[in-house]
């Protein structure tokens, strides 16, 4: 073999060992950013089921309305900050209307968002049963002050998993700090088990009636 077909062989031999290089990287890569996506997600469960622990501990043996919802409306202000929540529970042919105040006050402005909301709505979103946004809102007839009604991130959680719910949270604050879905995701999470602490109440306080 020549000097000539020698360094030919071996600059070949080097960019196959290049090449292979750069595959086994990129492999490595893809590795290493799944396993860093599964210990995120990991954490994310961890923090949810911290989140969902506190929550039904603060509400354990609640047996009056009042207290289930207060207490419920801390706990979500707390994991979503500057947010103003109100419970619409559906009651046979009409709702109830709950909005609970805390650390953070409802001004006048914001309180007319609930009076938005007719009996049909209310029905419309229990039987939707799902996540609504305020385009879904709107496709659904809610009228109001629109000028006010785009200033505000507006969501409803349904209280309820299969078949219509009996109820939803509706989560507001302003645009300018939008609602994402990783504000709700603890939320979310708890309301299985909120839906069933409100039913209970409502069982408790019918009996004593």
């Amino acid at each position: 073999m020549n000097h000539s077909d020698r360094h030919r062989r071996v600059r070949l031999l080097v960019k196959k060992c290049n090449q292979q290089r750069k595959q086994q990287a990129k492999k490595i890569d893809i590795l290493c950013n799944d396993l860093i996506e599964a210990q995120r997600h990991f954490i994310d469960r961890l923090e949810t089921i911290s989140f969902a622990a506190q929550f039904y501990e603060s509400v354990v043996g609640v047996t009056e309305l009042g207290r289930l919802l207060s207490a419920a409306t801390n706990i979500i202000k707390e994991e979503i900050p500057d947010s103003n929540i109100a419970f619409f529970l559906w009651r046979s042919d009409d709702f109830e209307l709950h909005i609970l105040e805390s650390d953070c006050p409802i001004s006048l402005e914001k309180q007319q968002l609930e009076n938005c909301f007719n009996k049909e709505l209310v029905e419309e979103i229990c039987t939707t049963n799902r996540i609504c946004t305020l385009d879904d809102m709107f496709a659904m007839g809610l009228e109001g002050n629109l000028k006010m009604l785009n200033n505000l991130s507006v969501i409803t959680l349904p209280l309820g998993q299969i078949g219509p719910s009996l109820g939803f949270i509706l989560i507001y604050r302003s645009a300018e700090n939008k609602l994402t879905t990783d504000d709700l995701r603890n939320i979310t999470a708890i309301t299985p088990g909120l839906s069933r602490a409100i039913q209970s109440c409502q069982m408790h306080s019918n009996s004593r009636d």
